[in-house]
Formats: structure tokens, sequence, C-alpha cells
């Protein structure tokens, strides 16, 4: 099917999941779509739609509002043919369902995908570099993620593109990841003060992936590497402190303290994050060399997020 891009590419498309990062997806797409014949879609659970919170209901009516059409459908509980016949009616699928379904769900939905013979696959992979993080790494969730890539690479069918984005900004600042206690006063670094970790906010993965999709000429079987920031922790901590206008206390996290912890709690899958960021493999890469920098496109740094942030908490 890689010959059928005569049309409009914003037309005839899927985005799974109206989470945080399929909403910045959904919105930037109904923005430089406008108005097309066949609406731009998305899959959303039935229970959601059936019987949606207050947030849920707001959101599916500025969806509805964006001529985008709402697709109910149980990834748990439906069968891969019910998928397939589903994404066979789509000539471009952009996956923002992220692990909630559980493991073995993007692995599932790529090969759904390929079955289907979708012209043009945007996987979930709005995080790390695993190509360089490799196997074994003891998160399974990577191993997955690596595996997808080796899916997509060994067929011809299906074009895709692959969204490098490092972690999302307001994980910095997620209480349960516990690099930042505003509270107590406390910011931590991962592995030495030097580490790197590259980090973009969904508004600009929202963006981005947009501009990445409408890339003239077309992209095609590629990974792209995008960053609203990339630095330090010592440099994040040096933010911490400017922003807030407090010396925050430091305390680093070395790779030998994360092993130790999580040999006592090996179920701990925050944990198993934590010791990944500070390893450091595959976390960050130069923001210079980003597809939003060499383009010139303004993206939102962690200093601008945190005073957003600062002011939230006001």
């Amino acid at each position: 099917m890689s010959d059928n891009f005569d049309y409009i590419e914003l037309d005839n498309m899927l985005v799974l999941g109206a989470g945080e990062l399929g909403m910045a997806v959904l919105r930037q797409l109904a923005q430089r779509r406008g108005q097309q014949d066949s609406p731009l879609a998305v899959l959303v659970s039935p229970n959601s739609l059936a019987s949606p919170s207050k947030e849920q209901a707001q959101t599916y009516s500025d969806l509805r509002a964006a001529n985008v059409e709402l697709l109910p459908f149980d990834l748990v509980g439906r069968e891969d043919e019910d998928l397939i016949a589903l994404f066979s009616r789509f000539h471009t699928v952009i996956n923002c369902t992220g692990f909630v379904a559980g493991p073995g769900t993007q692995l599932r939905l790529t090969k759904a995908v390929l079955k289907a013979g979708v012209a043009r696959y945007f996987p979930w992979q709005f995080g790390v570099d695993y190509d360089v993080v490799g196997k074994g790494s003891g998160q399974p969730v990577f191993d997955e993620q690596y595996d997808v890539r080796s899916l997509l690479r060994a067929q011809v069918r299906t074009e895709w593109v692959i969204v490098s984005t490092g972690m999302f900004t307001s994980f910095l600042f997620e209480p349960a990841f516990g690099l930042i206690d505003f509270d107590g006063g406390v910011v931590r670094g991962l592995g030495t003060w030097d580490t790197k970790v590259t980090v973009t906010t969904p508004e600009d993965i929202g963006k981005l992936t947009t501009e990445i999709l409408l890339e003239r000429p077309r992209i095609v079987n590629k990974v792209i590497h995008v960053a609203s920031d990339t630095l330090s922790y010592g440099e994040f901590a040096d933010l911490v402190d400017e922003v807030m206008g407090s010396r925050f206390q430091r305390e680093l996290l070395t790779v030998d303290t994360l092993i130790a912890e999580l040999a006592r709690h090996p179920e701990d899958g925050m944990m198993r994050y934590r010791l990944a960021f500070a390893r450091g493999d595959g976390m960050s890469w130069d923001k210079a060399v980003s597809y939003n920098a060499v383009r010139g496109i303004p993206t939102t740094n962690t200093k601008k997020w945190l005073q957003q942030a600062k002011q939230g908490r006001a």
C-alpha cells in the first residue's frame, strides 16, 4: 500500500487513545486538517464512552466539535481479528495508547497493523531510544519496545515512522518517580549529576508528530529524535533552585544504590525506571540535532515548564 499517498494524508486516519498524548496529537491534526469529508477517528474505551467521567465527557465533546469520530473498541476484550478488520479501514494509524492495556499490548497492536496492511504507522515509541538501550536492560517494557522495532524493520509492506521523545517533561516532577519533593525541599539526581535526560512535553510531541507526518519529501522507515530539552540532573537541580527561589537539598541516587534497592523490591516498576535513567544509555540526545532544533520549531524547555508549574502551585 506504500503507493497510496496521492490523497490528503490527514484523511482516513486513526489515532489510538485519547489520553494526554492522544489529545495533544488530535488537537494538532484537527487544526491542520480542517474540515474533510472523511473524519479523523480516535479509538476509545467503550465503557468511557457509555459512562464518561466529567472530564471524559468534556474531552469527547471537544473531539466531536473538531469533527473527530469516536470509535469504541475494547483492546483487551476483543479478538485480534476484530482489531485487524478495524485497522484495515485506515490509511494511517498513530498509536498513543501507552502501556495501559498491559504487557504485550504494543507487540499485539503492531502485528495487527501489519496484518491489516496499514499504509503508514506511527507506533507507540514516544520514549527513549530503544535501539541504544537494546534488550536485557532489566526493564521488560523496553525489551518489548525493541521487539516492536524489529518487527517493523523485518517487513516492507507498511511504512513506519518512530518519534523518539525521551521522557515526558512532566515525569521529571512526578511524585512517584521521586526526583523532586517540593514540600520537603529535596531534589534528586540519578546515576551522576552529569547524567543527562531528554524530555519533551506532550504538547510539543503533538505538534512535532504532526509536522513529521506532513514532512515533504515524506519521512519513511526512520527514527526521528525530538527534544523539548536535554539537561543533566545537575542542571535540573540548578533550575529547581533558580525557579523556586530557594536552595533545595540534593540527593544522588547512584546506580549501585538503585540496583541494591531493586534487589530488595524486584516488583517495583518505578524503581526499574529510575535505574534505567540512572544508567543513561539511550535516555538522551543532543537537542541541537533534534528534528525541532534543526527546523527551528520552538518548544517548551524545562525552565519554562517549571515556571508554569510553580504558578499552578501558587
